[in-house]
C-alpha cells in the first residue's frame, strides 16, 4: 500500500462519524441557536460558514495545525502549550468540558489503533495535568502519528466538524438529508479557505471571536432541557 493511500485511510478513519470520540453528543452551539429561534433551515449553512471562519478556524483548526507540527517534531512542550492556550480560549464551561471529553476519548482510541510515542507522551502530559486534552490537539497528535500532512489533517478535521454540525441540524429538524449533503458540498470552499488561514497562524494568533455563539452556549448550558451536551 502506498504512503498516500495509507494516510488517506487514516483521515477517513479519524473523521468517520462512527469513530468513538463522542462528537455525536455535540451540536457545536447549534442547539443554543435553535432554542433561541436564531437559526432556521435557510440560515444553517451561513451559520456553519461563520463558525468555521471566525471560531473553529482561528481556534481549533489553528491549534490542530500547531499541535500536528509539534508532534511531528516530538516537541512535547509545544503540544502542551498549544493545548493550554486553546483551553483558555474557550470561555464557557460547556465548551471546555466538550473539548476535553471528546479529546481524551479520541486519544484513547488513537493510541489503540495508531500507536506511537507522541500519543503516549501526550497521554502522560494529560495524566500529569500539564495539558487539558482538547479534541483538536489530540486530533493533531493522532494525525501526526498517522503521518498525515498538516494541510490534509486540518481540512479533514474541519470537514468532520461540518459533518457533525449538519448532523446535529438533522436531529434538531433544521435540515433534511438532501439539504445536509448540499450544505457540506457548498462548504468545501470555506473549508479550503479556513485551512489555508490556519496553516499561516502562530501560537500568539490562536483564538476565535464569535460573541453571539458564546452567549448562546451560555444560555444552552442552563437550559431546562437539552438534546446535546453543547
Amino acid at each position: 500500500m502506498s504512503a498516500d493511500l495509507d494516510t488517506l485511510l487514516v483521515c477517513l478513519q479519524l473523521t468517520d462519524s462512527a469513530f468513538p470520540s463522542g462528537l455525536y453528543t455535540l451540536s457545536h452551539g447549534l442547539e443554543g441557536f435553535a432554542q433561541a429561534k436564531a437559526v432556521d433551515q435557510d440560515g444553517l449553512p451561513g451559520l456553519l460558514a461563520d463558525l468555521l471562519r471566525h471560531s473553529v478556524g482561528p481556534a481549533d483548526a489553528t491549534a490542530l495545525a500547531l499541535a500536528h507540527r509539534a508532534a511531528a517534531e516530538a516537541d512535547r512542550a509545544t503540544v502542551a502549550e498549544v493545548d493550554r492556550r486553546l483551553f483558555a480560549s474557550k470561555l464557557n464551561r460547556e465548551q471546555r468540558l466538550a473539548a476535553t471529553r471528546t479529546g481524551r476519548q479520541l486519544l484513547d482510541t488513537a493510541r489503540l489503533t495508531l500507536g506511537g510515542e507522541m500519543l503516549d507522551a501526550y497521554a502522560e502530559l494529560i495524566a500529569d495535568r500539564r495539558a487539558p486534552g482538547c479534541h483538536p490537539v489530540a486530533a493533531g497528535v493522532a494525525y501526526a502519528a498517522g503521518r498525515v500532512p498538516t494541510e490534509h489533517a486540518v481540512a479533514s478535521d474541519l470537514f468532520a466538524f461540518a459533518v457533525s454540525f449538519v448532523g446535529a441540524g438533522l436531529r434538531l429538524r433544521l435540515t433534511d438529508h438532501r439539504r445536509a449533503q448540499r450544505t457540506l458540498r457548498e462548504t468545501a470552499p470555506v473549508i479550503a479557505e479556513v485551512t489555508a488561514a490556519a496553516l499561516e497562524r502562530e501560537l500568539t494568533d490562536l483564538g476565535g471571536c464569535v460573541p453571539v455563539a458564546d452567549v448562546m452556549a451560555g444560555h444552552h448550558e442552563r437550559a431546562n432541557a437539552r438534546l446535546f451536551a453543547s
